[in-house]
């Protein structure tokens, strides 16, 4: 597909911080790691990746905001845009060596997402989308979501909280409605990707309790584009600003909603 100016600059940045992660992946041993907080860990591969994105993203679009999981917020000149960037989503899978790992960027538009790009430079798969105009793998694959109409029939993905969030009682309340009526539930440990996956039919659908928005806002715009449905576990909620989200193709959205909304 061809894409606006704007998503190109995505694109490029993905791939050039891309590099980068790809390289200090082959040598993850090495990486000199300090600990954020319990279970969650941030690497020099990750803050490298932040900084090109950071380069290459503020330096083509100057006065542009930014909001990043690592380097926190800056208001731009232009106050109805911003980049909502997350530079490593799936960082402890890449600090264990797990090749399932993402760049994860949203350019946002008078309070909407509008363009997003979710890289897996490992796999060297870059899903994207553009508001109105369909999602996209790589040159020209097209991506839709699943046509599976059963819940027996689905595999899902989901994050399962660790340490001592408090959203944990609340997921494996999940888990014990979910599992039973459906042929799988994954948790791989990247929203970007999840999100990604249900919007090219790998997965029927999505749900976690407790993300942040930079995990989720490129991919729930790539998941809607391909067909699907994006929604908070509350239909009252809205998923980009509670960090509660639940997202499958129309004909398992019902059936995954009332089984999470019973609870």
């Amino acid at each position: 597909m061809q894409g606006s100016a704007n998503l190109n600059i995505m694109m490029k940045a993905a791939r050039k911080a891309g590099r980068s992660l790809v390289k200090d992946f082959r040598e993850v041993e090495n990486l000199q790691v300090s600990m954020k907080g319990a279970g969650d860990f941030v690497s020099r591969a990750d803050l490298e990746s932040e900084r090109i994105l950071k380069e290459e993203l503020l330096g083509a679009r100057p006065t542009y905001g930014w909001l990043a999981e690592e380097g926190g917020e800056i208001a731009g000149e232009d106050p109805t845009r911003r980049w909502i960037v997350d530079p490593l989503d799936g960082t402890t899978n890449f600090l264990h060596g797990l090749p399932h790992w993402a760049i994860s960027i949203a350019l946002e538009h008078k309070g909407q997402i509008v363009s997003a790009v979710v890289f897996d430079a490992a796999k060297d798969e870059m899903f994207y989308a553009e508001k109105g105009t369909g999602a996209w793998l790589n040159d020209s694959k097209r991506l839709r979501v699943s046509g599976r109409r059963k819940m027996i029939e689905a595999v899902f993905a989901t994050g399962i909280p660790f340490a001592a969030k408090r959203t944990l009682p609340a997921m494996l309340k999940d888990l014990a409605r979910v599992m039973p009526e459906c042929a799988g539930v994954r948790r791989f440990g990247s929203a970007a990707l999840d999100l990604a996956y249900v919007a090219a039919g790998r997965y029927e659908g999505y749900w976690e309790r407790e993300v942040q928005l930079w995990d989720v806002a490129a991919g729930s715009l790539i998941a809607r584009e391909a067909g699907a449905l994006v929604e908070g576990i509350r239909a009252d909620q809205d998923p980009l600003e509670s960090g509660s989200i639940l997202c499958a193709n129309n004909e398992i959205f019902g059936g995954l909603a009332r089984l999470l909304r019973e609870a």
